[in-house]
């Protein structure tokens, strides 16, 4: 039976909040399909304003594999402002799709992509404003079936009460695997209820159903062990590793905002996974191997998404996209087939030692030159050798006189403040260097308007990582050295007037590692931060710190934990972490021994170029690193007319 659109109760609200235009619907490449024609029906939810969630590249590549397949339906849902949210409730507008404003209780599955934790109080309203019910123990067959994903789904345990089920790792597959089992589930009516639908996702060993476990808890709160409550679950859930991207490459048809996005740009994935294995990062931790997309499967998913979007600029995304086999040639080949069309390339944060003037003049080609981004992270040599990221500030000097020798005018750095093992003296180290990028690039340049911005963030212990034992570092400490910092920079007023500092305090930091290291007692304080009217975590002018700890007292202590307790606490190595039945595929004693070397200053080499260091990736995966390079070249084409992008008929649908 067709399920009504809410469009119509929805439409008299919308002059009375602020741009209206990210509710309505209707971008470039947007899919609205029969609802009575669908067998399986999946509403895909950022859990962020539009602005963000649009150009998000995970839920962009799942709606597009899903409306492939002719009886199977998804819809996108974002988070609501609090102006709507306030006018839904008070003329009862459930949460809606913004493709076919459908109503989110009608749809089978509800997916939900965490690329942070502060999303989850946003995923509790859309839940209660669709009229889902908030724990999963109380939902019916009348309810969507809830699944996270994302980098943060890879412990979902602070969100297990809200979730039916989450996904680790890569989604292209696991939603089809999904579906196929909703979809004969529902075909041979609904045996079993949810409970069996539930258990048939459990067995495929790859999707995690929270309640199927128990958690029992030592008497000094930490985790005594985690088991299956039932039989047909496994006591281990694995990652899911896409290996071929060149199968999948999607989006072929993206999409184009409304109204105006953090990205404003045609992005194309050139590889997934990283293996310099930088201590703090869970994104490289956790989608090893690496895997390459080939030289002609990104030129055809660039010719593609131009011709069906009319961006002007394409991203090469990755972790580390300098890093790709072939970059050089990916890069010159891109430029000379768009020479003359307007279309820059731009690649995201680059590492120093991947770096050099020939790939940024392919990059600034055909577009505007804009400024030049590094991540040095650590602020000293000592500090960079600790998280394993071995860039010299010799080599962020020649690079960067280079830069501003070829006409270059500005330098963006990437540092991180709170970092296991920091002092004061190593975040002031951040101003020399600075200081010094100036001189160098006056020198270069034989200017004085030369820039350099630092930009600084609180680090946060994350889970499958080598920091996952190390406390956190106190807001207070981080704020004291970030101002000290800053007296640093402002010393020398002829330098440090051409040096801008942008920096988060330590507070939201603190909570963030609250949410991505707590286990499933966590639950309460996320729910009553919501009821207290928590929405938006990850914006600052909504987030409220006041508001978490008073929060996270009030639950956690009839529990005998407290925040201290899950953040600035180190671990042991033999505790039981609430992830340890989460299976990344990496072998925690490899991970425990990786966080002793960053405890004495020991670095490791990027496993890519140099012998197996056992992190346990590719046997428990079953996978391996798949890199080139091939010794291609991107073929030309010719382009239609100056001043558009190029479209060729062969690859253009």
């Amino acid at each position: 039976m067709s399920v009504e659109s809410v469009f119509p109760r929805l439409e008299p609200l919308l002059p009375r909040i602020s741009k209206p235009v990210q509710y309505v619907g209707g971008e470039l490449n947007a899919t609205v399909k029969d609802w009575d024609a669908a067998s399986v029906r999946w509403a895909l939810m950022y859990p962020d304003a539009y602005e963000v969630g649009l150009p998000n590249q995970g839920v962009m590549i799942l709606y597009e594999i899903l409306n492939e397949l002719p009886d199977v339906l998804a819809e996108r849902t974002y988070a609501v402002w609090p102006d709507l949210e306030a006018l839904m409730r008070e003329h009862d507008v459930p949460q809606f799709t913004v493709d076919g404003h459908r109503p989110l209780k009608a749809f089978d599955l509800m997916g939900i992509s965490f690329a942070t934790e502060l999303g989850y109080t946003n995923m509790l309203t859309a839940l209660d404003l669709a009229g889902i019910p908030l724990h999963a123990e109380d939902r019916t067959e009348d309810d969507p079936i809830v699944v996270a994903g994302g980098h943060a789904a890879f412990n979902p345990e602070p969100i297990a009460d809200f979730v039916d089920a989450a996904v680790l790792g890569d989604g292209e597959e696991a939603v089809l695997e999904i579906t196929e089992i909703v979809r004969a589930w529902k075909a041979e009516g609904s045996p079993g209820g949810r409970d069996e639908v539930l258990t048939r996702l459990a067995e495929t060993g790859g999707v995690y159903i929270p309640r199927f476990y128990d958690v029992e808890y030592l008497p000094d709160g930490r985790i005594q062990r985690v088991v299956p409550n039932r039989d047909r679950v496994p006591y281990r859930v694995f990652k899911r590793t896409t290996m071929d991207l060149d199968a999948w490459p999607y989006p072929k048809q993206p999409l184009v905002p409304l109204a105006e996005s953090v990205h404003e740009r045609m992005s194309v994935e050139i590889f997934r996974g990283c293996t310099r294995g930088c201590r703090f990062c869970q994104a490289g931790m956790i989608t090893r191997p690496v895997r390459e997309r080939s030289i002609e499967g990104i030129g055809a998913m660039v010719q593609k998404g131009l011709a069906a979007t009319g961006f002007e600029e394409v991203g090469l995304l990755s972790l580390s996209s300098a890093d790709h086999s072939e970059i050089a040639e990916i890069t010159k080949g891109l430029a000379d087939r768009y020479e003359g069309t307007n279309t820059g390339l731009s690649l995201p944060s680059t590492r120093v030692d991947a770096f050099n003037i020939d790939l940024a003049n392919e990059l600034s080609r055909n577009g505007r030159r804009s400024g030049l981004t590094f991540a040095p992270e650590g602020g000293s040599e000592r500090m960079r050798r600790v998280i394993n990221k071995m860039v010299s500030e010799e080599d962020l000097i020649r690079t960067v006189s280079a830069a501003f020798s070829n006409g270059w005018r500005q330098v963006k750095l990437y540092f991180m403040c709170g970092l296991p093992t920091e002092e004061d003296e190593d975040v002031l180290q951040i101003a020399e260097m600075a200081k010094n990028v100036i001189r160098a690039g006056r020198q270069a340049s034989g200017r004085n308007d030369v820039r350099c911005t630092i930009s600084i963030g609180g680090f946060v212990p994350k889970p499958h990582t080598p920091f996952q034992w190390a406390p956190q570092c106190d807001p207070d400490v981080v704020d004291d050295r970030l101002r000290k910092l800053r007296e640093a920079v402002n010393s020398d007023r002829s330098l440090g007037r051409n040096i801008g500092m942008r920096y988060h305090d330590g507070k939201p930091s603190l909570i963030e590692g609250l949410l991505s290291r707590g286990d499933r007692r966590i639950g309460k304080v996320i729910e009553a931060v919501w009821r207290d009217g928590g929405r938006f975590d990850g914006w600052s002018e909504h987030f409220s710190y006041d508001r978490w700890t008073a929060k996270a007292a009030e639950q956690l202590e009839p529990l005998g934990v407290d925040l201290a307790w899950y953040t600035t606490r180190e671990r042991e190595e033999l505790e039981v972490l609430p992830w340890d039945h989460l299976d990344s595929g990496l072998d925690k004693e490899w991970l425990w021994a990786d966080w002793q070397d960053a405890l004495d200053e020991r670095e490791q080499d990027d496993c890519r170029w140099t012998p197996c260091f056992d992190c346990g990736v590719c046997p428990a995966m079953g996978t391996d690193i798949e890199v080139g390079p091939t010794g291609r070249k991107l073929l030309p084409i010719s382009p239609v007319g100056v001043g558009s992008p190029v479209k060729n008929p062969a690859l253009t649908p």
